[in-house]
């Protein structure tokens, strides 16, 4: 039990500290979004460099994990878009399903599997990081592009997005630094280092930017996509991994990676990109305050 405290309480508890921080002590926009500019583009490619570069990749189950994901990926993929056709959504609200029902908070993950599973969890967590990031970025740009008001989508655009995504670019530094034995020292406890600051720093974004204001938003529309993605993603993850016989602890990591709530950075780029962002803000909160229940029964079901 303490065990699970310790990885459960401070997670949601950064999150409630964030809201509260953005309301009370820290209320500029600016402030957040300097923070997550950092996060995004130093912190967290630091942590997932730090937790690939000790692991002997010769020994890693890469293949059966990345089945395993990828197949789960890509039904989600699926049954989001048909969702949304299927309640009568436009191509904006589209877009907010399906990055509901896809993408991931990865700093929860890692927050969690880290706390549960010490440093092997960390290191499976950065794994299914980079299996999980170029299939979403890949997926949700096309998406995006394919909007049917812009024009076909310029192939060389979409390709400079996906290469220059920073958790990409951490991904393949991580795998790279790994096949050629570590990173050196000095540079180790550095990186090391930046890594664990995105944790608590990103848990408190994350929590900065929900809003309870968007629950009565399509309520139907946040219950589905929350089914997929805290519900059924996971699960289909663990049948993958367990018909593939991936080790118990990189399953028992992938599900609870495919368990977490969408990503509080979905809100920016449906903004952004013009997609439905009241929807996507409204599907954010809701998944994470689910993801208070949903995240300890898998934790449960699956940990070795």
């Amino acid at each position: 039990m303490s065990a699970w405290l310790d990885a459960f309480v401070p997670a949601f508890a950064l999150l409630a500290l964030g809201a509260l921080l953005k309301r009370r002590l820290l209320r500029d926009d600016t402030v957040w979004a300097g923070m997550e500019r950092l996060i995004y583009w130093v912190l967290l490619p630091s942590l997932i460099v730090a937790a690939l570069a000790p692991l002997n990749l010769a020994e890693l189950p890469l293949g059966r994990i990345a089945g395993a994901i990828w197949l789960s990926l890509g039904l989600g993929t699926v049954v989001s878009v048909l969702l949304a056709r299927l309640l009568g959504h436009g191509h904006a609200a589209m877009t907010s399903v399906l990055q509901g029902g896809i993408r991931f908070n990865n700093l929860m993950g890692f927050a969690i599997v880290g706390a549960l599973f010490g440093a092997p969890g960390t290191g499976f967590g950065a794994v299914a990081t980079g299996i999980i990031v170029p299939f979403v970025q890949v997926v949700t740009t096309l998406a995006f592009a394919f909007d049917g008001k812009r024009g076909p989508p310029r192939p060389l655009a979409v390709l400079r997005q996906i290469a220059l995504n920073p958790l990409l670019i951490a991904v393949l530094a991580g795998f790279g630094v790994a096949a050629l034995g570590g990173l050196p020292p000095g540079i180790a406890p550095t990186v090391q280092v930046l890594g664990r600051a995105s944790v608590a720093l990103g848990l408190l974004c994350v929590g900065a930017a929900l809003s309870l204001q968007s629950f009565s938003d399509r309520v139907g529309t946040q219950a589905v996509t929350g089914v997929v993605k805290l519900l059924v993603m996971p699960a289909v993850t663990w049948a993958l991994c367990t018909a593939f016989g991936v080790p118990p602890l990189a399953t028992a990591v992938a599900v609870v990676f495919m368990a977490l709530p969408t990503a509080a950075t979905s809100y920016v780029m449906a903004r952004a990109m013009g997609g439905d962002a009241p929807l996507m803000a409204a599907i954010t909160t809701t998944e994470h305050i689910a993801s208070i229940v949903t995240l300890p029964l898998w934790v449960m079901l699956v940990a070795p």
